[in-house]
């Protein structure tokens, strides 16, 4: 089984699988083939080693990757030689509070919210404080409400709020944000909620303050491999630190070159430092690819090499030389468009097909010239993304039935109260609310308990409990897909979508049905799979995959592209300020430029055949300034490069002074001057400090021979501070 197990992988996939024991850091570059060794390691513990894979944990980001991290799993090892520990970050998450969450008073059954939860929340929340959306976007209190949670270590408001069982009080004195977070986290409580960031933070939260609960879970988990770890933020880091701390076999994957979500939390310091915070431990370097031609790898390693923040390798390639990467300088944005198109339909004439074909983007605006070109030259093409599957509102109402079906949680109730319509209007459901909350009791049982009151005594109402009370009496005779069914039927949902005529829907509708047949067909083995089990799965899916389109091209942003792969790549709006992104760099400075670097790289890198890097002359109305190449391309050695356009010396020339005038001023700042410090302008003479703005970054400076202050920009070089006589 070994020898068959190792077969066709090269020496540093080999030693990335044998290497078992300790603390282990596997970078693995792009198209060096990580997951077939993570998965054949995976394998090898149990099929080679006998590991029970009861104490293996296998975690990734998405659940597509981990979905496809089970799938060729079970296609290498023994039947039933898998396990439930494959999985994403919040679903281990979700798997550990499912068992230890009572530790906080919170029943297995809580319910794990989505974006909408949350918005449904404030919604009620700035009904009661009387605020409105122009006072505070539901973004923005979102935005705060995570901030006040996810800084590491700042679990306090489990201490303060959770952990105690008692009522929560709204203090009048609160700032409104608090007043918001409060509520908002007495809301939860209620309704024994968790959103995706209270996954995290009660399991750390959990482990951190039971240590008996934490060697459990050591003494469970003893191999625990994590996959795309240049993504881990310091609290996953702090996880996996923590479980694997007792048996010392940590094996992490990850490329710091493709780390490119750093602005949402990721540190890939993590992965870069890993030998330091975890000794002693071995490094594998997988730089072999099996994705780009040689020409490809060259422009790739020409740009990153340039970062600082990394580990040092270069990719390289058995595959046969191909195209030079070609740059493309257009004259305008309509001309690099064009270019485009008509480079796309050049290949389709030679046999090429446009679903090989990708354009990627930065920014989402440089799509607009793009498609206008696209659809000039009769190309069809789709824009990659759109809404997500589970966040469509028939297939959340639907969903929202099974949940209320099985707990009593507000936000389910006020969903699908009226969907379809039920005439129950605002008055209606305000008098239900206020009873509730004097009764603190669920909408649901407030209606249900209060049905013939006059105020709720109505055909609607009556109607709606009935169908809730016949689902929960069938849930635990028919399967789920059986009950959704039910659902679906009996609330009016497939009625109101047929007589509108919505085809669309109805078929969103039907492949819901199908995915849940296909998850009770893959879950056949597990025991009392529960409607709980589902609906907490389903609420970790981020995506459903997209159906597979016939021939069409494909346009994304670099981020949507990251782990696609295909053979033609178009990198459009390579202009500076577009990427690196001016609006980054001037909030993140360093860090940013060099994720914007990396982005660019995870860009380059998806391309197998050829790629192409256009961007066009104008103006650059996010930087203020003309539009030059990006100095990314500045980076590629020219002979790795063929150019098509007319790219003079004194553009070149005007690009390298714009680079460098933004680093002085933003990148490389001297070091700020203090109030008081006197000093010596070269036009305005001797003048003191009286102020510093960071928000404006100027210096107020009152200068002898002026009545009133001037502002000084920090980027100006030529003060001088002189000793005060």
């Amino acid at each position: 089984m070994e020898s068959t197990l190792l077969q066709g992988l090269n020496e540093k996939q080999i030693e990335a699988v044998t290497t078992t024991q300790g603390y282990v850091r596997i970078i693995a570059s792009a198209g060096s083939g990580k997951t077939k060794a993570l998965t054949v390691r995976y394998a090898y513990l149990v099929e080679s080693l006998g590991i029970s894979p009861a104490n293996i944990l296998c975690v990734t980001f998405t659940n597509k990757a981990a979905q496809e991290l089970r799938k060729r799993i079970r296609s290498m090892v023994t039947p039933g030689n898998s396990n439930d520990f494959i999985s994403t970050y919040h679903g281990f998450c979700v798997k550990v509070l499912r068992e230890e969450i009572y530790k906080l008073g919170y029943p297995k059954s809580f319910i794990v919210m989505d974006t909408e939860d949350q918005v449904t929340i404030l919604r009620e929340i700035f009904g009661e404080l009387d605020i409105t959306s122009k006072d505070l976007s539901f973004k923005k209190a979102i935005e705060y409400i995570h901030n006040l949670k996810a800084p590491f270590g700042e679990t306090s408001y489990i201490k303060k709020y959770i952990e105690p069982f008692n009522q929560i009080e709204i203090d009048s004195e609160l700032s409104l944000n608090k007043k918001i977070f409060t509520s908002y986290i007495k809301k939860q409580k209620k309704n024994y909620a968790l959103d995706f960031d209270d996954l995290m933070y009660f399991a750390f939260y959990i482990f951190l303050n039971h240590p008996d609960i934490l060697d459990k879970w050591q003494n469970r988990l003893n191999y625990i491999m994590v996959d795309e770890t240049q993504d881990n933020n310091t609290v996953q880091w702090a996880l996996v630190g923590m479980i694997s701390n007792k048996y010392e076999n940590l094996c992490v994957v990850g490329d710091p070159d493709q780390s490119i979500y750093e602005w949402r939390g990721a540190s890939p310091e993590g992965l870069v430092n890993f030998d330091q915070r975890f000794k002693p431990s071995t490094t594998i370097i997988m730089a072999e690819n099996y994705r780009s031609t040689p020409d490809v790898l060259d422009v790739a390693n020409c740009v990153i090499k340039n970062n600082k923040n990394r580990i040092d390798k270069d990719m390289f390639t058995n595959k046969a030389k191909g195209a030079k990467v070609t740059h493309f300088h257009g004259k305008t944005e309509f001309e690099e468009g064009l270019w485009v198109a008509q480079t796309i339909m050049n290949h389709r004439e030679k046999g090429a097909s446009l679903k090989d074909f990708a354009i990627l983007y930065r920014a989402s605006h440089v799509s607009r010239n793009i498609e206008q070109a696209l659809i000039k030259k009769g190309i069809p093409y789709i824009i990659y993304g759109g809404i997500r599957f589970f966040e469509r509102k028939e297939i959340k109402d639907a969903n929202s039935y099974l949940r209320l079906v099985n707990s009593n949680d507000d936000f389910s109730f006020l969903r699908v109260l009226n969907s379809p319509s039920r005439k129950l209007g605002k008055v209606f459901v305000n008098k239900l609310k206020k009873l509730s909350e004097s009764n603190n009791t669920s909408l649901y049982e407030t209606l249900k308990t209060n049905i013939d009151l006059k105020d709720f005594n109505k055909e609607g109402s009556r109607v709606f409990i009935k169908l809730i009370e016949e689902c929960r009496m069938f849930k635990d005779e028919l399967s789920i897909s059986d009950l959704m069914q039910y659902i679906i039927t009996e609330s009016g949902i497939e009625q109101e979508l047929r007589l509108d005529g919505e085809e669309e829907r109805l078929e969103n509708i039907e492949e819901l049905m199908a995915s849940i047949k296909l998850y009770e067909k893959e879950n056949i083995n597990e025991e009392n799979i529960s409607l709980a089990d589902y609906l907490q799965d389903i609420a970790l899916y981020t995506n459903l995959d997209l159906k597979e389109e016939t021939d069409f091209v494909k346009l994304m942003t670099i981020h949507q592209a990251k782990g696609l792969e295909f053979d033609y790549v178009f990198v459009c709006g390579m202009s500076e300020g577009i990427i690196p992104s001016y609006r980054s760099l001037r909030e993140r400075k360093i860090k940013a430029m060099e994720e914007e670097r990396r982005l660019a790289y995870v860009a380059i890198t998806r391309a197998k055949e050829e790629l192409f890097l256009t961007e066009s002359e104008g103006f650059n109305f996010a930087s203020n300034i003309p539009k030059y190449p990006s100095r990314f391309i500045f980076e590629i050695k020219e002979e790795f490069l063929v150019i098509d356009g007319i790219l003079t010396e004194e553009l070149k020339q005007e690009a390298k002074n714009a680079f460098k005038n933004f680093d002085d001023g933003v990148l490389n700042p001297p070091e700020l001057l203090k109030v008081e410090n006197h000093v010596m302008h070269p036009v305005f003479g001797n003048g003191k400090i009286i102020a510093v703005n960071e928000d404006t970054q100027t210096y107020s400076i009152q200068f002898e021979k002026f009545e009133l202050p001037l502002s000084i920009n920090f980027s100006f070089r030529k003060l001088t501070i002189v000793e005060n006589e």
